[in-house]
């Protein structure tokens, strides 16, 4: 695997008539087999998917029968695959989670940091508030780390090394959800202290495509379902169901899901990477009428400098050029597809423009 390819420019900002920005992207759309639809850039390229691995890393611990011997609730789960702003109820949630798996935050191996969320920085710092690791916005991702350690027998300690025998398990899910050999994926260390995987983006669609596909199946289905189709079904539904989990007040996450009624599933990954899950629908029928693509899609989104805010913008508009959704629905998310450039006396001062193309694969 080629671990990094240049990619084309996706969005300019502009300043005045000047060029102030350029930013370079790839994108990545899947069918629910997993088949390249469309892209821009290098769909292959090899990708820190950050963030927007949780709902693999998720499903390693589901599997583990953790959430059952817990008594885990889908709200919890959703706080599994959050990057939340640490909220109360976000911090809340992770100790009851801790609670229910009779682990401590000193067991908690992520630490604390500001907020994502402004509003609960500026409370904070009101407060002269120190946060601690249950604050960390991966704070429900530890927590049921240290849940799926118990279920399968191991030791609290050192749950987040990469060779303790949860992140073992851990590894072989992601690669297998990713339609990868083991060896596959690569894996550095994430910021919030566990083991993080790359592979190339187009896997990071399918993992979405795949979750959004077992969604349609389990609503659809009058056979009962794989047990890891019904795994990703409940990671779906739990995301989709607790958005507000997800990400929290304002987030693009949060708002997303909540635009699109539970039709899609979004993750946000950190330094620039975006994945989203869109199950079958009208809206989807064009693409599957002119691709042949039978079902749901996956979508992921890499931006080269990691600059979020452009990624928001990118995502909102491949999902205005592949028509997801409703205009009205797509409208929700004006403030991060075309927030207006304004200086500190409310002056507009500038432009962003895209020049993302897809090139159907077929």
């Amino acid at each position: 695997m080629t671990l990094h390819t240049a990619g084309p420019i996706a969005a300019t900002v502009y300043r005045g008539d000047s060029v102030e920005n350029t930013h370079r992207a790839h994108v990545a759309v899947v069918d629910s087999n997993g088949g390249l639809l469309y892209s821009f850039g290098d769909p292959s390229r090899v990708t820190l998917a950050r963030s927007a691995a949780k709902p693999a890393q998720a499903l390693a611990v589901l599997e583990t029968g953790a959430l059952e011997r817990f008594g885990f609730e889908e709200a919890d789960l959703a706080l599994m695959c959050a990057s939340h702003s640490s909220e109360p109820r976000h911090i809340e949630r992770a100790r009851q989670m801790l609670a229910k798996v009779q682990a401590s935050e000193t067991d908690l191996r992520c630490g604390g940091h500001p907020p994502l969320s402004d509003a609960v920085y500026v409370d904070w710092i009101k407060r002269d508030f120190k946060p601690g690791a249950v604050c960390s916005n991966c704070s429900g991702k530890h927590a049921g780390m240290l849940a799926g350690a118990r279920s399968i027998g191991a030791a609290l300690s050192g749950y987040e090394q990469p060779d303790h025998p949860l992140q073992i398990r851990v590894k072989h899910t992601v690669a297998d959800v990713c339609d990868l050999p083991d060896d596959g994926v690569q894996w550095a260390t994430d910021g919030c202290n566990l083991p993080t995987p790359a592979f190339p983006l187009d896997r990071l669609a399918r993992l979405f495509a795949k979750l959004a596909a077992a969604q349609d199946e389990v609503s659809s289905s009058v056979a009962a379902p794989t047990a890891r189709t019904a795994a990703l079904a409940r990671i779906y539904r739990a995301m989709t169901a607790y958005p507000e989990l997800v990400g929290g007040e304002g987030r693009f996450c949060t708002m997303l899901m909540n635009a699109f009624d539970g039709a899609l599933v979004g993750k946000l990954g950190a330094d620039g990477s975006y994945a989203i899950g869109v199950r079958a629908s009208n809206q989807t029928a064009v693409h599957t009428a002119t691709t042949g693509a039978p079902g749901a899609l996956g979508i992921a989104v890499k931006i080269e400098d990691g600059n979020v805010g452009v990624l928001y913008a990118v995502v909102a508009e491949v999902l205005a050029l592949l028509d997801i959704g409703t205009a009205e629905q797509r409208a929700k998310l004006d403030s991060f597809h075309a927030p207006r450039m304004l200086n500190t006396m409310g002056v507009a001062t500038g432009r962003r423009v895209f020049s993302v193309a897809l090139e159907a694969s077929r």
